[in-house]
């Protein structure tokens, strides 16, 4: 067996964690890649994390590398301890995300690797003397969060090393936009287009001029100075329905209103986001065209013993 070495990252690790990042990235969800550029960058900052990356008070990235190869690396993430910090992450350390080669011929100790890995990042967040040490999945990629349910390898790993699944589960769908319903003509709610919180809002007003529900859908995941394959991706940043128009099949004419739009976007699939236990969302959706992509579980923490 070669020497494994856990080593901080150097600039010219770039292009071998951006292949490990995106191996881990394909796993989740079909035809999304990152840049060298978008690495590099998120390991000095996260622009899509607006509230919480700006209490990170430093950052840390781990690899450990056998026969010249980088074989496991990890992003760590330490918050100050000030006020302006929202109490949950105060004086925390995380795991921002751990990725290494599941065992294969050629990389036969790719388990040890990321054992000896793991036990630097302990060590690490022993020396900060955190409150409290996070973990999770949310490599620099869009769509992936918490921590995949397609990456048993980490999952083990982070049991193994006295990490515990203490937060919510939630449900990843997806469907191709022609797959969704198409706009119904005649009588029904009038629609209207306009800027949502989360992407572009479609609203439905009944013959009052009351708003009964509105989907909104964000066609910016992929940038194209950071992400070199996400073209063709969206998803729904908020879908909403009044209570007095449940079982109207108002779900689906917002949906059929919002694929409209996105085809003529050269959107060709939209992906969706629900609590595990609101299964009536996620079978709302199912019954609209779309799959069930991956389940992801957010919030490990570490609770050895």
């Amino acid at each position: 067996m070669s020497a494994l070495t856990v080593r901080p990252f150097r600039r010219d690790d770039r292009d071998q964690l951006t292949e490990l990042i995106n191996a881990h990235v394909a796993a989740v969800v079909p035809g999304v890649s990152v840049s060298v550029n978008t690495v590099l960058s998120e390991l000095e900052r996260r622009p899509s994390e607006s509230i919480t990356d700006p209490w990170v008070g430093e950052r840390v990235t781990l690899v450990a590398e056998q026969r010249g190869s980088v074989v496991a690396a990890a992003h760590l993430l330490r918050y100050r301890t000030g006020p302006e910090v929202g109490e949950t992450y105060r004086d925390a350390g995380e795991i921002d995300w751990f990725v290494f080669r599941p065992p294969a011929s050629f990389w036969p100790d790719s388990d040890l690797a990321a054992e000896q890995l793991m036990a630097a990042c302990l060590a690490l967040l022993a020396r900060w003397n955190v409150r409290v040490r996070y973990a999770g999945g949310a490599v620099p990629a869009p769509v992936v969060h918490g921590l995949p349910r397609n990456w048993p390898h980490v999952r083990a790993l982070y049991e193994r090393s006295g990490f515990r699944h203490a937060g919510d589960t939630e449900v990843l769908l997806i469907a191709r936009v022609a797959d969704l319903p198409r706009p119904e003509a005649g009588p029904g709610p009038r629609f209207e287009r306009t800027l949502g919180e989360c992407g572009t809002r479609f609203t439905a007003y009944d013959d009052t001029g009351a708003a009964r529900g509105f989907i909104e859908v964000d066609t910016a995941l992929a940038r194209p100075e950071r992400h070199a394959r996400a073209a063709g991706l969206a998803d729904i940043g908020n879908l909403h329905i009044d209570p007095a128009s449940y079982d109207t099949g108002l779900e689906h004419r917002l949906l059929a209103h919002a694929a409209a739009w996105l085809r003529l976007a050269g959107v060709d699939r939209l992906l969706a986001y629900e609590p595990a236990q609101d299964k009536a969302a996620i079978e709302l959706l199912l019954g609209a065209g779309f799959t069930e992509l991956t389940r992801t579980d957010r919030g490990w923490e570490h609770r050895p013993g």
